[in-house]
């Protein structure tokens, strides 16, 4: 059995609470928030034995073997290190901190210490998407050419709101954009040309972005993330002997179209059973039960090659975070 901790009371921790119950092994055993009447309602609604009102407490729990942190991002550096440095493996929502100095920090803390850390990027564990992975590389639509993906939602947010609120780490990028950015890397790796566009808002986040990432070998990744609209939400990965089309979500698709050339479209279904975050779950569980202190879905490499290409997007549109 795995016991989880959740840090944090809001609605991704809830959500990831439920479909904890559908990971085999797993059972959530506490819960920490900066209140502990915030906690006791969060523990009474999902189950937990323990209920903490600071993080510290969480972290210090013996009879917890895994700490899911579900922070708005900017606390996610503050709230990992507090368990990295209680000995706590450590499950972190994406995107992983605000930059890739604190990105770094953290690995190389985890590194230190021996302890399992994981960026939360839960469309890399999806078994869909790692379906699309597999067809690709058995050739099923040939050399990708081609990726494009949209990621936007409708407003307006007050500037409070963690959306907008440059304290908070806000703005479209790393909220929304980091889903398309990580699609393109997981079928292309890391770009040598980035070029990227923003409409600013008065706090100073972006509200409408546009990139576009060029690779060496010709192929290229058209990418855009919004908070003033709703987008299709879709994704397209094109290659040389056919596409495959990922419908709205699509980094939890309900299912994907495969276009080989000169033949009928193939569609593959998706088990659409809980909200999609036991699979990360069930990761952590399984690298933590072979004695793993990173994951082979998710590596360090892969949270630190797209927190630098967060970075140098942020410096092209003039984002910046205190």
């Amino acid at each position: 059995m795995t016991r989880w901790g959740i840090l944090a009371t809001g609605h991704i921790a809830g959500r990831f609470a439920e479909d904890l119950r559908l990971a085999p092994g797993a059972e959530l055993v506490a819960v920490g928030s900066r209140t502990l009447e915030t906690a006791k309602r969060f523990a009474d609604r999902h189950g937990a034995a323990r209920a903490y009102g600071s993080w510290a407490e969480l972290a210090a729990d013996p009879e917890v073997d895994v700490v899911y942190v579900a922070t708005p991002h900017a606390a996610h550096h503050e709230a990992a290190m507090t368990c990295l440095a209680a000995g706590r493996a450590v499950l972190l929502e994406k995107p992983f901190t605000l930059d890739l100095a604190t990105s770094t920090e953290l690995i190389e803390t985890a590194r230190a210490g021996g302890v399992f850390l994981m960026e939360a990027m839960w469309m890399r564990t999806n078994p869909l998407i790692l379906r699309m992975v597999q067809l690709i590389a058995e050739g099923a639509i040939g050399t990708v050419t081609s990726v494009q993906a949209d990621f936007g939602v409708a407003g307006p947010f007050p500037p409070e709101h963690r959306m907008r609120a440059r304290v908070l780490g806000g703005g479209a990028l790393l909220d929304l954009g980091v889903y398309p950015l990580s699609l393109a890397h997981l079928l292309l790796g890391v770009p040598q040309h980035v070029r990227s566009w923003a409409k600013l808002s008065p706090e100073g986040v972006d509200e409408n972005t546009g990139v576009v990432l060029g690779y060496d070998t010709g192929a290229v990744a058209t990418l855009s993330c919004g908070i003033l609209g709703a987008t299709p939400l879709v994704a397209s990965v094109t290659g040389t002997a056919g596409r495959i089309d990922l419908p709205a979500p699509f980094f939890r698709p309900p299912s994907l179209i495969l276009h080989r050339s000169g033949a009928e479209p193939e569609t593959v279904a998706a088990d659409l059973t809980g909200g999609g975050y036991q699979h990360e779950a069930v990761e952590v569980q399984r690298c933590l039960a072979a004695g793993l202190t990173e994951s082979p879905l998710v590596p360090h490499s892969t949270t630190l090659e797209i927190m630098t290409l967060l970075d140098t997007i942020r410096a092209q549109i003039g984002v910046e975070y205190a």
